[in-house]
């Protein structure tokens, strides 16, 4: 959920004629290796090519192991026509983004936006850069550049038989104005991207190499351990350091804003060991008395008509229909708040001098993290920088930039020495922005005929907007709650329904919400598909057969269902003892469908057997990571579906850790098998849309399993688990 950014040609001139200094890539580069890096000559803002043919691509959105590191460089490679095994990365920083006219455009990765939202530009940013090149051959040459090509990071001049390369000629390349405009190659012509290679961060990872935020050490680097109130809005009142004062490598106790202390020692256990035995004292605030029952029975209040609502999408009159109806079919499902759960704890690192303030961390915004950094330091914001670092798991949590403010709010308390802030797994799990809480009334009516008639669907919960950016809320109307069930936009509703009502009670508890990996369409796809399931066998038809018959204006929406239909057999009656479900929804651009497998033994025990899925992102930059992303997508779905759900007590968070907040077993990890049909004319998401399908694809098998429907989750509650 990001603004879309427009860099206009006059931006890219000035930031591609720019030489910028050294930018921190996937590790942190000091000496000598840092002066190389530096001695690399720029050809524009995106690529850096070394005297070795090493071609150093520049990504500013972040990688957390969804694949967009690897699939903008492929994008931008397409376009140099370089050679891919000589490719190797690097991030931007968002403060010389800044300096430079925001050259590099937005570095919010979210929304599964990475790939989507920038490939017309860092594609330009690869083609402007082979003609840079291929006229610096030409210039040597005293050849026109027509007469010249590019391919696999060799420039060739046909005519004279000459040849050379890219780290020859970059250095000259990188004095010459830009192009003003370039032609991009036809995705039926790409030869890197469209591919399914291998990604670039495989190796380090699998060797430990990679550096994440966790992993940051700096000369003289201290360690902050930190505790905030317990109570969403609760204070900290006071606190007692005498306690602590003789504990073995403590050097400062400090506050933290309004509402959080922190110890900082030599090391970050000495720290929280300290942490754990300081007497604190917290005002909790009213909110100490909220708990997930009352908050339960509040959303469902809001499900009544009579209650406020906004209108998210509207055809017909869909009260009208269902007071005349001679058949209506009613259901109420809830969805619960959901924790991301990444397996890095928030951290970030922070080095504060009167002068200068620079953090290193792995955030998914480095734009906002930049912000955070600014406003806690009070310094010029050309005084400040993010240092981005790999990310170990962001799933949206990482999009907020709260670590940061307090990693710099402490580091301010110690000038000139860097400070470590690491969230224990406990602060990580009860501070978190949770995914929002929400029950939906389903109503569904027939005619005479035994056709549907009308849909009418009641959300009663919370809105992420109204908390987090309240300017987008027009109206009472936060467009985020109708994710998938909209009229228009990147997520609509894929049925024609002949009266159709969809609607927003506003309800929002002190719990604070945020972006969770597929946001809104992870319970609207419950909802409207497991409804969708109820009303085709309550009008005695096949479940597929049902909405294929709602779907005629939606073909890409009934492709999709068609695909996955056909590979899993639903038209064939199933193996002995096993069952299927289908689901098929559309979400951040891409169209989305799932058929699950499972057989259900007789103590409620699921085994998901396959699941086959399809999905049409417009264009598949890397085929084999859409696969990969699919498959990660149905862990953190399926997860959620058995296992998830954030309770509160007296205010308070219960689930601290994994014992309590548990994620599936790779023993229950189905088949997973992946269509990926890009139709092309669009670029559709990856990361985010396909998670909606799976849950509501298992929900429905597990009642054609036992004809009993699951309207609440986790399964968990009703004794249901993985076999």
């Amino acid at each position: 959920m990001t603004t879309e950014i427009h860099i206009g040609r006059r931006g890219f001139l000035i930031g591609g004629a720019a030489i910028g200094g050294l930018s921190l890539g996937l590790h942190i580069p000091y000496g000598a290796e840092a002066a190389e890096a530096a001695a690399a000559p720029e050809v524009n803002a995106w690529v850096l090519v070394k005297p070795d043919d090493t071609v150093v691509i520049r990504i500013a959105r972040s990688e957390m192991g969804q694949g967009t590191l690897t699939g903008l460089a492929q994008l931008v490679a397409e376009e140099l026509d370089c050679d891919w095994s000589r490719v190797t990365t690097e991030y931007p920083t968002p403060g010389q983004s800044a300096a430079r006219g925001r050259v590099w455009g937005d570095f919010s990765t979210g929304g599964s936006r990475g790939i989507r939202d920038s490939h017309d530009y860092v594609r330009k940013g690869g083609a402007i850069a082979r003609q840079m090149l291929i006229q610096a051959a030409a210039n040597e040459w005293k050849a026109p550049a027509s007469e010249c090509r590019a391919e696999n990071g060799v420039i060739t001049h046909a005519a004279s038989g000459r040849s050379t390369s890219y780290g020859k000629v970059a250095e000259a390349a990188a004095k010459l104005t830009p192009p003003a405009n370039v032609a991009l190659k036809d995705p039926r012509d790409w030869k890197i991207a469209g591919k399914g290679l291998k990604r670039l961060d495989t190796a380090d990872k699998t060797t430990g190499k990679m550096l994440y935020g966790v992993d940051v050490r700096l000369p003289g680097m201290l360690n902050a351990a930190i505790k905030a109130c317990p109570v969403f809005g609760g204070k900290l009142a006071s606190y007692d350091e005498s306690k602590i004062a003789n504990f073995k490598g403590v050097k400062k106790v400090v506050r933290v804003g309004d509402n959080a202390v922190a110890v900082i020692a030599d090391t970050w256990w000495r720290a929280k060991i300290a942490l754990d035995a300081l007497p604190i004292v917290w005002n909790e605030g009213p909110n100490a008395q909220s708990n997930s029952p009352d908050t339960a029975k509040w959303l469902a209040d809001g499900l009544h008509n009579s209650e406020p609502a906004v209108t998210g999408n509207r055809n017909g009159d869909a009260y009208a229909a269902i007071a005349r109806s001679p058949k209506i079919i009613e259901a109420v499902y809830g969805y619960p708040h959901q924790n991301h759960a990444a397996m890095e704890p928030l951290n970030a690192t922070a080095l504060y001098t009167p002068e200068k303030c620079e953090v290193w961390t792995g955030t998914q915004n480095g734009e906002a993290a930049l912000e955070a950094v600014v406003a806690a330091s009070g310094l010029p914001r050309e005084n400040c920088d993010v240092r981005k670092v790999m990310l170990g798991g962001g799933f949206g949590r990482r999009g907020f930039a709260d670590y940061v403010t307090q990693a710099v709010l402490i580091a301010k308390q110690l000038p000139g020495t860097p400070v470590k802030l690491l969230w224990s797994r406990e602060e990580d799990m009860t501070q978190g922005k949770y995914h929002p809480v929400t029950q939906c009334k389903l109503t569904g009516a027939f005619d005479a005929d035994n056709k549907l008639a009308a849909l009418h669907m009641r959300i009663s919960g919370q809105s992420i907007f109204s908390t987090v950016r309240p300017q987008m809320v027009k109206n009472g109307l936060d467009p985020a709650v109708f994710q998938g069930l909209a009229a228009t936009g990147d997520a609509r509703i894929g049925y024609d329904f002949p009266n159709l009502l969809v609607e927003h009670s506003m309800r929002n508890p002190p719990v604070p919400p945020g972006w969770w990996r597929g946001v809104n369409i992870n319970q609207n796809a419950i909802y409207l598909e497991c409804f969708m399931d109820e009303l085709a066998h309550a009008s005695g038809e096949d479940p597929v057969a049902f909405r294929r018959k709602l779907m005629a204006n939606h073909p890409k929406h009934l492709a999709v269902l068609n695909a996955v239909a056909e590979r899993a057999g639903w038209d064939k009656p199933a193996p002995e003892g096993l069952h299927r479900g289908a689901a098929v929804f559309m979400g951040y651009g891409s169209y989305v469908a799932a058929v699950a497998e499972i057989s259900v033994a007789p103590d409620d025990k699921i085994k998901i057997r396959r699941i086959v899925a399809a999905t049409d992102p417009g264009y598949a930059v890397n085929p084999a990571q859409i696969e990969r992303q699919i498959a990660g997508s149905f862990v953190y779905g399926l997860s959620a579906l058995f296992h998830g759900e954030i309770t509160l007590k007296n205010g308070r968070v219960e689930q601290e850790n994994f014992d309590s907040y548990d994620s599936m077993r790779l023993k229950d990890m189905p088949k997973v098998e992946c269509i990926v049909m890009p139709s092309g004319g669009f670029w559709g998401g990856v990361g985010e849309p396909t998670i909606c399908v799976a849950a509501p694809a298992v929900l429905n098998a597990y009642f054609a399993a036992t004809g009993k429907r699951i309207r609440a989750l986790p399964l968990r509650d009703a004794n249901i688990s993985f076999a």
